[in-house]
């Protein structure tokens, strides 16, 4: 009996460490990523954000089963615990912003994944990547000022720092900074795109008349 209960735990743990495994190769599929074991416990691997190293999947057997760690908002938190009852406040952490999803079978890993991502889109949210994604929105043909970028990233008082963001725009060519202007329509200053009068270029080049260094906001502006 006491041999039969050993194989059952060993075949259990190595089920638990599959799981383990996968999820923690999911989490990694996710930009700028690496997992680390803060504890130096090998049952607590994480998986983190290189930049922030924060925290978005954590991993670890408890109670004979593998358990995960994801962040949630309020609405997301309520509606996966009243969904699954393998879904429970965050264990060893706030339970206000985590919930711990138990791997028992019951939740749906495509479920499990859509937490996963949740909780890397809620950890790596942050006042530059919400700048980045509203200058994306703009519209070729179009323009848009520091002030509005800074409201639809969620705070009109950030004007500021959209140009300190935009002179550090890591992906030019996906993330069209040569779009945004100042208040009366001007063009930033040469060193913001590599050369004199290369800002009124790729503006003129996507469809926008560039008048004495600046642009008609009524016209083209969002």
């Amino acid at each position: 009996m006491m041999k039969e209960n050993r194989t059952a735990l060993t075949a259990g743990s190595r089920e638990n460490e599959q799981l383990r495994k996968k999820m923690l190769e999911y989490g990694l599929t996710f930009p700028d990523t690496y997992t680390d074991t803060p504890f130096r416990d090998p049952n607590w691997q994480l998986v983190r954000v290189k930049e922030s190293k924060k925290a978005f999947l954590w991993t670890y057997e408890k109670d004979g089963m593998m358990h995960l760690n994801v962040k949630v908002t309020p609405d997301s938190r309520d509606f996966w615990r009243n969904a699954y009852a393998s879904v429970l406040p965050g264990w060893h952490q706030n339970s206000e912003h985590w919930n711990t999803v138990i791997l028992d079978g019951t939740v749906p890993e495509a479920d499990v994944r859509m937490m996963i991502a949740e909780s890397y889109d809620l950890v790596t949210d942050s006042a530059t990547k919400r700048i980045y994604e509203a200058v994306k929105k703009i519209p070729p043909g179009h323009v848009a000022t520091y002030s509005r970028i800074a409201e639809m990233a969620g705070d009109r008082k950030m004007a500021r720092a959209v140009g300190n963001a935009l002179h550090r725009n890591p992906d030019p060519e996906h993330i069209p900074c040569f779009r945004v202007v100042n208040a009366k329509g001007e063009c930033s200053g040469s060193f913001a795109f590599g050369g004199a009068g290369r800002q009124e270029a790729l503006l003129q080049a996507d469809g926008i008349e560039v008048i004495d260094g600046k642009v008609d906001l009524k016209k083209y502006g969002i």
